[in-house]
């Protein structure tokens, strides 16, 4: 909430890259809502996550839908990242405003057709042999459906982009000091973007990677709920929190920085005696 507040309050939002920022916060705020609601039914009902419910779908699929569409938005920065970096030098490409928007609509849109594919009968509510043990009445190949493919793509995509960025500012800086011209620019956006990529896989190595491996254990699982209870279901609440504390650290990687929020922030109080100047992230 804060990421969008600050974006919407500023001008930066015009920017094809803010654009991008500010959808990957309405992801995670989706996210984050998703499992509150479904924190809320494990209070009030137990069972009902444990052994599945046809009121567990629309929760279920309002949190696929926004985990799906985080990473889409993830992989999109990356490419964004990698167009304006290496391509607009080359091509004179540029990724605007309307590119964006585009690339948001199409994320929603693959996300909540993939996400709500249970509510439109893809679920296991009346059937047993392949439904989810840690998320009933999702089925075991829907699941494997939607995050093998996905997680392929959040993880190779992302190395392409941040790599060949690495590499065109390397070569460049080279290049500059061969002709004896001044590297420290590049030599401090180079540092900053590997830190960045490390950033952005330990992240989302530490979050969804024991969710993934939960699906596999769903996957090749043959015993029933009684005898796995309680132990895979406290695994699988901490998968759930991992993904919420990939929703809190997405801001600080990717757009807030602590010190440019705290700048902002403090801007926005000057609003009426004081033009903003938008500062590039």
């Amino acid at each position: 909430c804060t990421v969008i507040f600050t974006r919407l309050a500023t001008k930066d939002l015009h920017k094809p890259i803010s654009i991008l920022f500010c959808n990957l916060a309405v992801s995670d705020l989706f996210t984050s809502f998703s499992g509150f609601w479904i924190a809320m039914l494990f209070i009030t009902n137990p069972d009902i996550t444990i052994f599945g419910s046809k009121d567990m779908l629309a929760p279920y699929a309002l949190y696929t839908t926004s985990i799906l569409s985080t990473v889409y938005n993830l992989v999109s920065i990356g490419v964004e990242r990698y167009l304006a970096v290496a391509e607009s030098m080359r091509t004179r490409f540029r990724v605007a405003r309307k590119h964006s928007i585009a690339v948001v609509f199409i994320n929603w849109v693959l996300a909540f057709f993939l996400g709500c594919l249970p509510l439109m009968g893809w679920n296991c509510l009346h059937g047993e042999k392949s439904v989810s043990v840690l998320y009933s009445p999702f089925c075991v190949n829907y699941l494997v459906f939607i995050t093998i493919p996905n997680v392929v793509v959040a993880f190779i995509i992302p190395l392409f982009t941040y790599l060949r960025i690495i590499i065109i500012l390397r070569k460049r800086k080279l290049r500059m000091k061969a002709c004896g011209q001044a590297t420290g620019t590049y030599k401090s956006a180079e540092i900053q973007v590997a830190r960045t990529s490390i950033f952005i896989w330990l992240l989302a190595l530490i979050s969804y990677a024991p969710f993934f491996a939960g699906v596999i254990f769903d996957a090749t699982n043959h015993q029933c709920h009684i005898d796995l209870y309680p132990g895979v279901y406290i695994f699988r609440n901490c998968t759930a929190m991992l993904i919420t504390i990939n929703c809190l650290g997405n801001p600080i990687i990717y757009t807030l920085k602590v010190k440019i929020l705290g700048a902002k922030l403090k801007a926005l109080k000057c609003l009426s005696s004081n033009g903003i100047r938008a500062c590039t992230i």
